[in-house]
């Protein structure tokens, strides 16, 4: 692992929380939109993430390590997710997707986007569960914040030291 590895894993992380709380913000901005562009109700959206392997000097040390010099690199599922060898580098977001959970139906006659019955589908989108996941995505983002500042606080320490 070099010496910004840090730093930049939890920058990343920092990042893909960012995008998880603009997407739970419009999540919650859109809880009762019931006609979009698209004709229907809103969708509630979900960040989809994926771990990033690191591909640097260490990465390539500790795969050599694991498997040998003169052996072939084959990824092998470790106990931690990650392929043997493989040094995590981060996460990233691989993209946004609709959550296909239908919306409920609200009886509500007057509504303009009533069907013939008087009922109005809904957004499926909990506030109660957006704001819990907002709470949850802002502490993430305090924790990849606290790890950057300790990242930084260390390289400081040893750059003082070796002066």
């Amino acid at each position: 692992m070099g010496i910004f590895d840090s730093i930049d894993i939890a920058g990343s992380g920092m990042s893909a929380e960012r995008m998880r709380m603009d997407v739970t913000a419009e999540n919650l901005a859109n809880a009762d939109t019931t006609r979009t562009a698209s004709g229907g109700p809103y969708q509630r959206q979900e960040v989809v993430l994926e771990q990033i392997p690191s591909d640097g000097f260490g990465a390539t040390l500790a795969s050599a390590m694991n498997t040998g010099a003169s052996a072939p690199v084959v990824p092998a599922a470790g106990g931690d997710g990650t392929a043997s060898g493989q040094v995590p580098g981060g996460v990233a977001v691989t993209g946004i997707v609709s959550d296909p959970t239908p919306g409920q139906k609200v009886y509500d006659p007057g509504n303009p986007d009533a069907n013939a019955q008087g009922y109005v589908t809904m957004p499926n989108v909990n506030t109660v569960q957006e704001m819990s996941d907002l709470i949850d995505e802002s502490d993430n983002y305090q924790a990849d914040v606290t790890a950057m500042d300790t990242a930084k606080q260390m390289f400081s320490s040893t750059l003082d030291v070796l002066k």
